[in-house]
């Protein structure tokens, strides 16, 4: 039997185990045996393509990654990537652009897989100079990373006055992205020590002992505590990774002072 690489083995492995699917409930969704999936991922035997490809699938693989797996294994990659500036996307950026418009004076953006915002709509940006003022001296053609704005020194987890609560969530959240894009992790662990080291004494919990239907993160503002919810969206079956790494953040009000404060500032 031929080998596999190592990236190859480590690719899978780390798909795998960031589903939390074993070997074996692996093996049956895919009609192979659990010592043959053992093997690929031991570097004992190598797939062929369409076992690959199916593997790739029930682990609902980010595309990006399906594309570096079937190289890493010697295959030509199957997803194109396109620039969302790109003419062929014009009519997913006027989608995008109808869907944030249409959540207004709610905040909204659209992120791509590195946490960087594309697109925001008007509440979203008040919302973002809200909490971090300083974003209003950033280069215009600087996008906003998300994870570098929660850990700049003045960055919006400052103002979240139920971090305690939040953390948990929001970091095994930021951990499961950086299971498939291992670029994240670095700044992810460095997070995570920055809300311990905020929290001081008090141990971050694994998980909140007792867990709401919706998670509410509260922040201090000059406007008073203001209290948000969020809903995700992504396309659906995208064939192209650009699209695949796209989700648009809806963001709710969770309170009446909230909502009214968004009406007279936004709306």
């Amino acid at each position: 039997m031929e080998t596999v690489s190592p990236s190859l083995r480590d690719t899978l492995q780390t798909a795998r185990k960031s589903k939390r699917i074993s070997q074996l409930e692996l093996a049956l969704r895919m009609g192979v045996s659990q010592r043959h999936v053992s093997f690929v991922e031991s570097g004992r035997a190598q797939p062929s393509r369409e076992l690959l490809l199916s593997w790739l699938h029930e682990l609902q693989a980010p595309l990006a990654l399906r594309n570096a797996a079937l190289q890493q294994a010697g295959f030509a990659p199957v997803y194109r990537g396109s620039e969302l500036s790109d003419a062929v996307l014009a009519p997913v950026r006027e989608a995008l652009g109808r869907l944030l418009a249409a959540h207004d004076p709610m905040p909204a953006m659209v992120m791509d897989a590195e946490w960087n915002v594309l697109q925001m709509n008007r509440g979203a940006q008040w919302m973002a100079l809200t909490l971090m003022p300083w974003i209003a001296h950033l280069p215009q053609d600087q996008p906003i990373n998300m994870l570098d704005a929660m850990l700049h020194p003045e960055g919006m987890t400052q103002h979240m006055t139920n971090l305690e609560e939040v953390a948990p969530a929001m970091l095994a959240h930021l951990r499961d992205d950086a299971s498939v894009a291992l670029e994240l992790l670095p700044r992810v662990e460095l997070l995570t020590a920055q809300i311990q080291k905020r929290l001081g004494k008090r141990r971050l919990p694994s998980w909140p002992r007792q867990m709401a239907p919706v998670l509410t993160t509260r922040f201090s503002t000059v406007h008073g505590e203001l209290a948000f919810f969020s809903m995700f969206s992504t396309f659906g079956t995208p064939q192209d990774i650009t699209l695949a790494s796209l989700r648009v953040e809806h963001i709710f009000a969770a309170d009446d002072v909230t909502r009214a404060v968004i009406a007279a500032q936004v709306g």
